[in-house]
């Protein structure tokens, strides 16, 4: 992190404050983590594991980085708006915005999905995403530089069986990514996807369980020799790409979406 190396180090997010939904555990951590060692000053939103984001924080300011815990359930337009007046309140304004907070669908069919579930599923991915941007998004404006990266998934570009609900969400979520890209262009905000396959969080242990059927599996360790490159990607693969997204190396890029996953769902 940017405080290990001196005083003399410039990160390329200084003076920029990330908020990063679910940000205190998986994908979100390490985007959390890796966005405040370029020198961002993160807000770190939770919705129930207020020990992972807590744990967070504290890593990245024992490395000298500056982060802060929230909590929200995104779904949740009041919660939102609480929660990204506090940040503003606190750091001054918001110019990333990283949704990443989300949950899984239970692999039903279309014809046995509870209905409960696919709105709580689509609100969060969705809804979700629709009340964090409109809220960040005049803080936002006003500065010389804005970005919003979703967290998508490839389930949108494969749409397998009996994942209804999470597909119909991260396609909605997308779709907001790509109309947002267009209405924002002219105030200087960048708004990209990263859409990755598996990976090695407690979610993709979960579905790699589900799918293989080996309900005994703890980590991802076993299917290295099946996946790209030699390994399942790991979250700090995602979190680089969102790096470079907010970075000047993608200064001329907005309304694209990267898939991290080793080009698998090809």
């Amino acid at each position: 992190m940017h405080g290990m190396l001196g005083g003399t180090h410039m990160g390329q997010l200084d003076g920029r404050v990330a908020l990063v939904t679910g940000g205190g555990r998986g994908i979100g951590r390490s985007i959390s983590e890796l966005l405040a060692a370029n020198g961002a000053a993160v807000a770190v939103n939770y919705r129930r594991d207020q020990e992972a984001a807590d744990d967070t924080v504290r890593g990245i300011r024992s490395l000298g980085g500056t982060a802060s815990a929230y909590a929200a359930s995104v779904d949740d337009a009041e919660a939102d708006r609480i929660m990204v007046e506090a940040v503003l309140a606190d750091f001054g304004h918001v110019d990333i915005l990283v949704v990443n907070g989300g949950i899984a669908s239970r692999g039903q069919s279309v014809a046995d999905t509870d209905p409960a579930e696919m709105e709580r599923v689509v609100a969060t991915h969705a809804f979700g995403a629709h009340h964090l941007s409109r809220l960040v998004l005049p803080s936002m404006r006003e500065r010389e530089r804005g970005d919003i990266v979703m967290i998508s998934s490839v389930a949108t570009s494969r749409v397998n069986a009996n994942g209804a609900p999470y597909t119909m969400a991260k396609a909605a979520q997308e779709a907001l990514a790509y109309t947002l890209a267009k209405e924002e262009l002219g105030n200087g905000i960048h708004v990209n996807i990263v859409a990755p396959g598996l990976v090695e969080t407690d979610m993709g242990v979960r579905l790699a369980r589900a799918t293989t059927g080996r309900r005994e599996m703890s980590d991802l360790r076993s299917l290295d020799a099946y996946s790209p490159f030699g390994r399942v990607c790991q979250p700090l693969d995602v979190a680089n790409v969102v790096l470079w997204l907010c970075s000047d190396a993608a200064g001329y890029l907005t309304g694209q979406r990267i898939e991290c996953d080793g080009g698998t769902s090809r």
